[in-house]
């Protein structure tokens, strides 16, 4: 079998997933919000976070392979940088020329076109980059960006919202990066996650481009999952899912767990697989009435 058979054979199988016909209506009637990660970006070649650490050791002079134990992670090391440089200005200039694709290769991404062409009314992105503000400037979509308390006031109706979860490169106050960023996070209560939470009570959730061993995802699965539940009314709430790349049991429980419907692909590269299930997905949707 060749390596376009089994795209080909995987493309069918996720067709043929119960949960898609149930969320290709969601997304034909707008109810769904997509909540998109780093496995978005990497779709059209950015780096992965190993890159970053290479280039905090060679600024500050260490030893990179050193840093890449277990027990250190790219917020910790950020957190260190602001330390040592007083701000991690320097480093957001690095990442926003490394961290960038051209307008064309957005462009011709056929993951970006599918996403745009989905029409979801609201997306959420933990990325920092402006590739979403590129697809869809690219295929004449308009959209409105979100990155802080101001931009809420600028959504206008029938326009998708991009709002940027963790921050916009074109505002360093607006970046959740370094350590300390992401712990004052966790009281969930920041203009982004008032919205984010009052979003979510009334629509269905996508969840694509996450690895489910990503600490920050986890908790953000599971503080919907406890809203809901002391609401009194969880019964009521919306579907959502989480598109894995491969299977993974353990993983696929605990967020069924926490009411995340688990839709697993199995195409050996994550961008594939991805692909694989936007264009299942869109198909859904096209064969509604």
């Amino acid at each position: 079998m060749t390596a376009h058979d089994s795209q080909e054979t995987a493309h069918g199988r996720l067709k043929r997933h119960p949960a898609l016909v149930e969320l290709g209506r969601a997304v034909k009637e707008r109810r769904v919000i997509l909540f998109a990660g780093a496995g978005l970006s990497m779709s059209v070649g950015l780096p992965s976070w190993a890159d970053l650490f290479v280039q905090i050791g060679s600024e500050l002079q260490l030893d990179s392979s050193a840093l890449l134990g277990p027990d250190v992670s790219y917020h910790t090391l950020a957190e260190y940088y602001r330390i040592q440089r007083g701000s991690i200005g320097p480093l957001r200039s690095w990442m926003d020329r490394r961290w960038s694709v051209s307008e064309e290769r957005v462009a011709q991404s056929e993951v970006h076109r599918i996403i745009v062409e989905l029409d979801f009314p609201i997306i959420y992105t933990t990325n920092y980059d402006r590739n979403l503000e590129a697809a869809f400037a690219a295929h004449g979509k308009p959209f409105v960006k979100i990155a802080n308390a101001r931009d809420i006031t600028r959504t206008r109706l029938n326009e998708t919202q991009i709002v940027k979860f963790h921050g916009d490169f074109d505002e360093d106050a607006s970046l959740v990066f370094a350590e300390t960023d992401y712990l004052e996070r966790l009281a969930f209560n920041s203009p982004l996650d008032v919205k984010f939470r009052a979003d979510a009570m009334g629509s269905t959730i996508l969840f694509i481009g996450y690895s489910m061993s990503d600490l920050n995802i986890r908790l953000l699965l599971y503080r919907i999952w406890r809203s809901w539940r002391e609401s009194g009314y969880e019964h009521d709430r919306p579907p959502s899912y989480v598109f894995m790349t491969q299977p993974n049991p353990v993983q696929e429980a605990v967020v069924a767990q926490w009411g995340i419907t688990p839709i697993v692909g199995e195409g050996e590269a994550p961008a594939d697989a991805l692909l694989d299930f936007l264009r299942s997905l869109a198909d859904a949707v096209a064969a509604l009435p």
